[in-house]
């Protein structure tokens, strides 16, 4: 049987193309909408990063984390802020750069950085405290993560 491929899109941008100013925090700062294909049937829940690959100091600084998120096929833009998302399925926000929040590109100014969205397909639910970061997520996720896809995307601050 082959494997079902995960592809993730967004309405906002294409692949390694740029991130749309409203996307970053020196904008309105909202989550960007993601499409998602190709979900496996045993699918449980969705979790999402947010890192930024060309931050100088800290590798794949992580700018948003959320899991839990009931299996659906797309995201919707401007993800609220908080630990629980209601709107979400009661999806829950961790402790990342932006706290309980999406928390957009923001790199010094004049500099380019590149972001990667990832996209995680369990097989259950993480039920992790919403004071859990990116580690404590990847530590919970390990042995039932059924796919994994990315979507990359550039930003530049204005000078």
């Amino acid at each position: 049987m082959a494997e079902i491929v995960l592809k993730v899109t967004s309405p906002s941008f294409e692949d390694g193309d740029w991130i749309p100013r409203k996307h970053s925090a020196r904008g309105e700062d909202l989550s960007p909408p993601l499409v998602l294909e190709g979900i496996s049937p045993d699918a449980k829940a969705i979790a999402i990063t947010l890192d930024d690959a060309s931050h100088p100091l800290i590798s794949n600084y992580n700018h948003w984390v959320i899991w839990d998120i009931p299996v659906q096929n797309s995201i919707p833009e401007a993800i609220p802020h908080g630990p629980s998302v209601d709107s979400l399925g009661h999806a829950v926000q961790g402790k990342a750069y932006g706290k309980h929040r999406y928390k957009g590109p923001k790199p010094p100014l004049k500099a380019v950085h590149t972001y990667v969205f990832t996209v995680f397909i369990l097989d259950c639910t993480c039920g992790i405290s919403p004071r859990s970061k990116k580690a404590d997520l990847l530590k919970t996720m390990q042995g039932h993560v059924l796919q994994k896809s990315t979507l990359s995307g550039k930003f530049r601050s204005r000078t």
